[in-house]
């Protein structure tokens, strides 16, 4: 019997970490967001993140590597990166399919 592991999901939407690295949507998708933690701070006890690089990447295995980045952004706290991360991914696949 297989083992079904439960993936985190926001809006719906995979969201798998990797040390530093968020990527957000499904891999089989025409576009998937990748968000990179460069900074953190520590707010009492936690280490919370502060600066986050975010792209909206195409998934085309035939597309360029350099290519493949169709939009990119820093923000201040994996709450703006997420905010932006969810409305560029939604109009991506909106606009493709």
């Amino acid at each position: 019997m297989a083992k079904t592991e439960k993936l985190f999901t926001y809006k719906g939407k995979p969201l798998v970490r990797c040390g530093k690295t968020l990527y957000y949507g499904n891999s089989y998708d025409p576009f998937v967001i990748m968000m990179q933690v460069a900074t953190t701070k520590t707010v009492g006890d936690m280490e919370i993140a502060d600066k986050v690089f975010v792209q909206l990447l195409n998934t085309d295995p035939n597309v360029r590597p350099r290519d493949a980045i169709v939009k990119k952004s820093e923000k201040k706290g994996l709450y703006a990166a997420m905010d932006i991360a969810s409305i560029w991914l939604e109009r991506a696949l909106a606009s493709n399919g």
